[in-house]
Parts: structure tokens; sequence; C-alpha cells
């Protein structure tokens, strides 16, 4: 797909997403400067990348104004993958403050830099939208601003607007991923990272495995590689500039059927039984709203990006197990 070298810069590079977008833009012969304030993120990530004759790591922070300011002015494009979320559990000051402060120190960069601007935005903006499945130019819509949740889906439409505002005022290049659940190598193994990883630690741990509410909520789960396939191809076809793009897979599940399969897949026997946990009981108190249903129509990747999910959930997973697996026997 590439034509020609480009010169990259990745926020959260250590991150999940960044650190496997990062091997994927060295491997296409592009020339990489990450940074990553590791609060989430792990040197272990990019462990294998440090040494690239193309890479150049930057411990720091997209608040950090003066870091920005201090950047190289060759950028070919900004890939701004740096968030926090999972409000539901308190911190929704530093997801609203975090989200919306440092997409804006790095529009200003790529304002500044006049080059590309792709941000990473989330399936979360469609809210309890009924409108299956979820199409680019659909309805948004959120619920009560007193569940704490949507102050992520809200940061993340902020920042969509605010890009495509920076786009139409600065004429400059922006393009707007909607993940879908994605999952696979370096995730995080927290509820951060996805119910699938905290089943998976569950099964190998032999503790039970929690699913809020009856477990019938569907969703679609992404493997890494696929979606870095949509980030790269929104990186460098310019025919993605100015769009707003799902990248996410079609194989919807329940949440329930997901720990079942997970069960299925470990080799090794396991106690591990599923326990639904009232919705009452993890929102302390306060109010707590999910969606039922979140499926992606793809056809606009599909259509512009000549992108599309290749890797079956099952398989994906099983991968993913393994990894997790090997990563949990080397912390013992």
């Amino acid at each position: 797909m590439i034509s020609e070298s480009k010169k990259i810069l990745i926020t959260g590079v250590a991150g999940f997403l960044g650190s496997n977008f990062l091997v994927k833009s060295l491997n296409e012969g592009h020339r990489v400067v990450g940074i990553d304030n590791l609060s989430m993120g792990s040197l272990k990530n990019i462990q294998d990348s440090l040494d690239h004759k193309n890479f150049d790591f930057i411990k720091g922070d997209v608040l950090d104004t003066t870091l920005i300011n201090g950047l190289d002015v060759d950028f070919d494009v900004v890939v701004h993958l740096a968030a926090f979320k999972i409000p539901r559990y308190g911190n929704a000051v530093d997801t609203l403050k975090i989200n919306s402060k440092g997409s804006e120190n790095m529009l200003e960069l790529a304002r500044k830099l006049k080059c590309k601007f792709v941000l990473a935005s989330t399936s979360d903006v469609y809210g309890m939208s009924p409108d299956i499945p979820f199409k680019e130019d659909g309805n948004c819509l959120i619920g009560d601003s007193k569940v704490p949740r949507w102050a992520y889906a809200v940061s993340k439409l902020f920042d969509e607007h605010l890009a495509l505002a920076y786009m139409e005022d600065y004429d400059f290049p922006v393009v707007i991923l909607r993940f879908f659940g994605s999952y696979g190598p370096n995730q995080n193994l927290s509820w951060w990272g996805g119910p699938q990883s905290v089943f998976i630690d569950c099964i190998l741990n032999n503790k039970e495995i929690p699913i809020h509410g009856d477990g019938q909520q569907t969703r679609t789960f992404t493997y890494v590689n696929d979606t870095v396939e949509g980030i790269y191809a929104a990186t460098i076809k310019p025919e993605a500039n100015g769009e707003i793009f799902n990248i996410g897979a079609n194989e919807e599940i329940t949440i329930l059927e997901l720990a079942n399969m997970l069960k299925d897949i470990s080799d090794e026997p396991t106690t591990s039984e599923v326990k639904l946990v009232p919705y009452n009981e993890i929102s302390a108190g306060r109010k707590y709203q999910d969606v039922m249903r979140r499926v992606p129509d793809n056809s606009k990747a599909e259509r512009i990006l000549g992108i599309k999910a290749k890797t079956s959930l099952e398989e994906g997973l099983r991968i993913t197990f393994n990894w997790q697996k090997n990563v949990s026997l080397q912390k013992v």
C-alpha cells in the first residue's frame, strides 16, 4: 500500500493500538516518532522497536504544550491514539480534560505543520442509538448526563467535532476512526482492555467471570491486526481525507457467549463460572445505562479504505488467549 516513506507521529505509541500500529508502520518503511507518558502504555509493548533505526520514542504527555511545541516540523501525519476512558468507575474529570485538551494540542500541531491528522474515536459515540448497524452518518444518541459512562463518549464526540472544525477553518486533512471492540496482543489486562481481557484472566486463575447485567448485550470484537489495517489505510490513503470510518468486524456475539467461547478455547480445566452482576452493584449507587447492541456498518471502510476484517472471532480470541496466558506465566 505504501507509495512513499512518510514521517508519522503516533501519540499513545506504547499502548495497545499504538504499539501494534507502530510495528505495521515500521514494517512498511515509514519513519516514526512516538509519544507516550506510560500511564497506561508500557515499554514492554514497544521493546522490540526501540532500537529500530526509523523509530524515536519520547516519554511525554500530550497535555505538555512545551514538549509538543518542541517537536520536529516535518511530520506528514499525526496519528492521535492517546486517550483516557472508563469514567464509569470514576476519573470522569481526567477523561474529559485529557481527551479534549490532548486532542486540541495535537490539532494545533497539525494546523501549524499543515499535515494530516488521524483521530482515534470510538463506537461509544453512537451511544444508545437503536439504528443497527451503526452508520457513520447516523445519529449519536447519548444517554443521561448523570450516567458517568457517557463522559468518554461525549469527550470523543467533542474531539470529532473539534477535528472537523479545524479541518474546515485551517485547511488540513482530518480522518476520524470509530473503533469497535479491538482486542489482541498488548491489550490492557484490566476492564480498560475490554471484557475479553478480564474473562481470560479469570479463566487462567480459576476466578468467577463477572458479567454485567444478564449477559445478553451484544458486541462485535475486532482482532487488532484488522484494526491496524484500518488505521494504516486511513493514514496513507488520500481518499480517506475528510471522512469518518467505522473500523470493526461484523461477528455479533453476546457477552455471555463470549465468556463461554473463551472457556472452550482454554486448553486446561477451569473452575471458573459465570457470575451475573446486577448493574446497581457496579455503579456505586450511581445510575447506570448499558448499550444492548453495538454493530457497525463497515461498507464505507470497505469501499474507500479497501479494508475488511479477516480474522474470525474464535481465531483471534485463541491467539489472544495464548498471548495473555504467556504474559501471566512470565509474571509468576
